[in-house]
């Protein structure tokens, strides 16, 4: 083992888990990272359940058996089960989030993807979640579509705390940090305790390679020396984009000046959160994109190949983004240059994100209502 994961947390990176499943958490496992591998928060999304629940873990029979003879609903089963599992691992890091003043030992669960462009739905299902896990450090993931901004806005605004996930472009990135700011001002109004809303903006990663390399490769030529190059350059120019609003140097706010104010109000920055960092093409480096975006104030969510993969050979020199700002531009507009169309690629992965999502959600649907029936039917 090397000492990233300690470098990495010590230059300002918070390590987050991307996974959950009961049985990691019967078994003492996400208690282990957090002691031991420095896991600090955990993300988990439709497709993460889906393979929890639908993987066969009999864990969760108890509770479907239970739910069957209730004889509830697919759906309300569903969000019994995924809602008892963030709570406990919510009460995994409480004493995480309770020595980081509520910075971290934060656990994500998402709204229905069925509803990622119903702006009203995903407000009234980002409250019920809240309401149903109940534990101050639980984060309710919005997705940054069209309609799940002004979402995002109002659901800050009732002082409920927000991860924005599926964030691919740096102009949608910007309209999230404008949904938060906005958000936090409709709080201020009411009369919050600002102090107590924290968010993040769930930044993906390795699919933005995926796609542009593709298209690279169908252009040939020189364009493919510029494979596996863009997934860094667009995360690097969002914390540039974080800084321009959120920055500060030797501990004064350096942004905007909207922020400055809600930042005395009792405010925290909406942080960056570097989401699929898992490598997608075995040709680069398993930890590429953890050891290549460090920065104060970001997190990391990593899938546990890839925590693992840095914990024994990552290779953590301190800052990589800032000082890659020119770089970062002279890719993305030579990426340009060579004809790859930055905002189709970008609508492409939003598009994929929610329909993938959705149909994971649909799957987990599938497996639920197949072992109630199962239950049910016992005699």
């Amino acid at each position: 083992m090397t000492d990233a994961l300690k470098r990495l947390s010590d230059e300002g990176v918070a390590i987050w888990l991307d996974d959950l499943s009961r049985k990691r958490l019967n078994t003492g496992n996400l208690a282990e990272l957090v002691q031991h591998k420095h896991v600090v928060g955990v993300t988990t999304n439709p497709t993460i359940f889906q393979k929890a629940i639908g993987g066969g873990d009999n864990s969760y029979d108890g509770q479907l058996r239970d739910l069957a003879v209730r004889k509830v609903t697919t759906d309300e089963a569903v969000r019994m089960i995924t809602t008892s599992d963030v709570r406990d691992a919510a009460d995994v890091l409480r004493p995480v989030y309770d020595a980081s003043n509520g910075r971290d030992g934060r656990v994500s669960i998402e709204v229905d993807p069925r509803l990622a462009h119903e702006t009203a739905a995903t407000v009234a299902e980002a409250k019920q979640l809240w309401w149903l896990v109940d534990r101050p450090n639980v984060f309710i993931k919005i997705p940054a579509t069209k309609a799940g901004l002004p979402a995002i806005a109002e659901v800050i605004g009732k002082g409920i705390s927000v991860n924005v996930t599926l964030i691919f472009s740096l102009e949608r990135y910007k309209a999230v940090i404008e949904a938060y700011l906005t958000g936090l001002e409709a709080a201020k109004a009411k009369g919050l305790d600002l102090s107590q809303i924290e968010s993040v903006a769930s930044f993906f990663v390795s699919r933005v390679d995926t796609e542009i390399d593709k298209r690279l490769d169908k252009i040939g030529g020189d364009a493919r020396n510029l494979r596996s190059k863009a997934a860094l350059a667009n995360a690097r120019l969002a914390y540039q984009a974080y800084e321009e609003v959120f920055g500060s140097v030797d501990g004064k706010t350096v942004g905007s000046a909207r922020w400055t104010a809600l930042e005395a109000a009792g405010a925290k920055p909406q942080r960056p959160l570097w989401a699929s960092t898992g490598v997608k093409d075995p040709a680069l480096p398993d930890t590429l994109y953890v050891t290549e975006l460090v920065a104060p104030g970001t997190v990391n969510t990593m899938p546990e190949a890839t925590l693992d993969a840095t914990d024994d050979h990552g290779v953590v020199t301190g800052g990589t983004i800032v000082p890659n700002y020119a770089d970062a531009k002279a890719v993305m507009d030579a990426i340009a240059a060579a004809g790859v169309d930055y905002d189709d690629v970008v609508q492409v992965l939003e598009d994929e994100g929610v329909e993938k999502f959705e149909q994971s959600w649909n799957e987990l649907l599938d497996t639920v209502t197949a072992s109630l029936a199962s239950f049910a039917g016992e005699k």
